[in-house]
């Protein structure tokens, strides 16, 4: 009888062990930042996260997803910093913050950095974001090959998310991999100024950007998407018209220091 008793009792804890386990990954959120600088500041930039930063945000909490400068320079390939981070929690990553901008270490590498100009030409733009029920896990390492990345970010009209959420599930990751994309996360904004409702944000990974435009040439011409679009579209499109400003695509390329790579 006792046995069984700690066998129950065991299980009993196990089981209350990954519950507490999945609800600490539940309150996890991401932190999507994007940073403008000054024209000829971008490498400054990068030299203060590479050398002073990164290892900060370590020191207070913050988990360093990965960092990508654009390919293109219409997108800001001289001027744009985009990364990811990972917070606890919400609360967290405010604690997290102030105590990094509190940090002397952080305060000298700044002021030495800037000792020649400002660096940014704006304040950072900040996105929290949680991950989509049909996100993958989030995996942060150096890919086996050189790859590039795509920030993809999809505007719907009001209601229309969780039809697109539907479509993504059902239909467009499988045919992104039968295309060649690799996933590696789908988001959604937590704040309703920042597009909670109606915005989903997603990162691909590509052998190259040529490599990318080829496979979305080909999965927009294949039968099974166009049925699906068709099928999920009979009451309107799932994103804002027009489409250019309901789909935003920007190819990046990882920094040296990016833990994704």
């Amino acid at each position: 009888m006792k046995r069984f008793t700690f066998l129950a009792l065991a299980l009993t804890l196990t089981g209350l062990f990954s519950t507490m386990i999945h609800a600490a990954e539940d309150s996890r959120v991401y932190e999507l930042r994007i940073y403008t600088c000054n024209e000829g500041k971008l490498d400054a930039l990068l030299t203060r996260f590479r050398d002073h930063t990164c290892k900060l945000f370590e020191k207070h909490g913050m988990g360093n997803v990965g960092y990508w400068v654009p390919v293109d320079e219409e997108n800001g390939s001289k001027t744009t910093l985009i990364y990811v981070l990972e917070h606890k929690s919400r609360e967290a990553a405010k604690a997290s913050f102030k105590a990094f901008g509190a940090d002397p270490e952080w305060q000298a590498a700044a002021k030495a950095s800037e000792a020649n100009g400002k660096i940014l030409a704006k304040a950072p733009e900040s996105i929290f974001m949680t991950p989509t029920e049909y996100s993958p896990p989030l995996t942060v390492a150096k890919g086996d090959k050189p790859r590039v990345f795509e920030l993809r970010t999809y505007t719907t009209p009001e209601g229309k998310l969780n039809d697109l959420h539907a479509r993504f599930s059902n239909h467009t990751m499988k045919l992104f991999s039968k295309h060649g994309m690799s996933h590696l996360a789908y988001w959604v904004p937590t704040d309703a100024n920042k597009g909670a409702g109606t915005k989903l944000i997603y990162i691909l990974s590509h052998a190259s950007k040529e490599a990318g435009i080829a496979s979305f040439t080909a999965f927009r011409a294949d039968p099974d998407w166009i049925k699906a679009k068709g099928e999920s579209e009979k009451n309107g499109p799932l994103t804002i018209q027009p489409q250019a400003e309901g789909v935003k695509s920007v190819y990046m390329k990882a920094t040296d220091f990016s833990p994704i790579q």
